[in-house]
């Protein structure tokens, strides 16, 4: 949850319009080959790699839409993202307070702290000086590898909890100087819904969607689901399993793909109540209707035990997990 690591490296987009001109009725007789090569951006999106892929006859237009994704993107980060220094977040973490806050803001941050409700605070943006003292005691030479003191986190988590966030249209503003915010754990998630939506009105119902989460719309142009793999949390890029999706997202949150100690065992993925990194579980995915809240429940249900995940999990209509345990054993709720 920090702002120099990155949970995924690499995001892709891909879609396929289904126009009735262009697939007609039976998505199953058409394969999105029909459409020629794919139009591709590449480039960098939320401090990763990325890539957007559009089949479309008309290769202005998907250039075009292209664009029109890019500039989401860029705009979103411009709210949202701790690698730019002049982004609202940014300005928010520097001051303590952010006048006149965008609406996006706005819906975000009040989503994440009612969710930090919800889930007994086991997500919480404020979470931010607690990523930022774990850095700096691991980027220091010979840090002690059992991480910060206890009189030291104790000492940041004074500075960490939602209820000292007051949000209004007007303005943003911490109760506590030292605070600051992330929104890692779930911003990825909305940009991902946000550029969904924007492929759904210039017209293409079959897109999967990539952007640090997976969001599904419709099915693939062959006719079958889309189909997102869930990795092996070892960096070799095999696969724990794959699962298929239609109008779902999913998500996946693990310690792994951002250690902070030499041993694995300290990593961005900090409990809020207590300071010291959660290691619960290896890896935990979720498949929700959206991308925003598969985002914060793979979040929030990587902090947890099985038996709390399974009720914040009931809590969520049609929202289920993948939990890989410190055991190797693969849960399902």
């Amino acid at each position: 949850m920090g702002t120099q690591i990155s949970r995924r490296r690499f995001i892709t987009v891909t879609a396929a319009c289904a126009g009735a001109a262009a697939i007609g009725p039976a998505l199953g007789a058409t394969d999105a080959s029909s459409y020629r090569v794919p139009t591709i951006w590449r480039g960098m999106a939320l401090g990763a790699e990325a890539q957007i892929q559009l089949y479309h006859e008309d290769d202005a237009f998907a250039a075009a839409r292209l664009d029109d994704c890019r500039r989401e993107i860029s705009r979103l980060e411009n709210l949202f993202s701790l690698y730019r220094e002049s982004s609202a977040i940014s300005q928010l973490n520097r001051d303590g307070e952010l006048a006149e806050p965008a609406i996006d803001m706005i819906e975000l941050l009040s989503k994440a702290k009612s969710f930090s409700a919800l889930s007994d605070g086991a997500f919480d943006g404020t979470v931010q000086p607690l990523w930022q003292l774990y850095a700096h005691h691991f980027n220091a030479d010979n840090a002690d590898q059992n991480g910060p003191t206890d009189e030291q986190i104790n000492k940041i988590l004074q500075l960490v909890g939602s209820d000292g966030i007051s949000i209004s249209s007007r303005e943003i503003k911490f109760a506590r100087q030292g605070m600051a915010l992330t929104l890692n754990g779930i911003a990825q998630g909305y940009v991902t819904e946000k550029v969904t939506a924007l492929l759904r009105r210039a017209g293409f119902d079959n897109v999967l969607v990539h952007l640090g989460e997976s969001q599904a719309m419709g099915r693939h142009p062959d006719g079958r689901s889309w189909s997102v793999g869930v990795p092996v949390p070892s960096g070799n890029e095999a696969l724990l399993t794959s699962v298929p999706l239609e109008n779902q997202a999913l998500a996946t949150s693990g310690g792994y793909g951002s250690p902070l100690s030499a041993n694995g065992q300290h990593h961005h993925l900090l409990d809020p109540r207590t300071g010291r990194s959660a290691n619960h579980h290896r890896s935990v995915s979720v498949i929700a209707p959206g991308a925003t809240n598969a985002d914060m429940l793979s979040t929030a249900l990587s902090i947890m035990p099985v038996d709390e995940a399974v009720g914040l999990l009931a809590r969520f209509d049609e929202a289920r997990a993948i939990i890989l345990t410190e055991e190797n054993q693969i849960v399902r709720i």
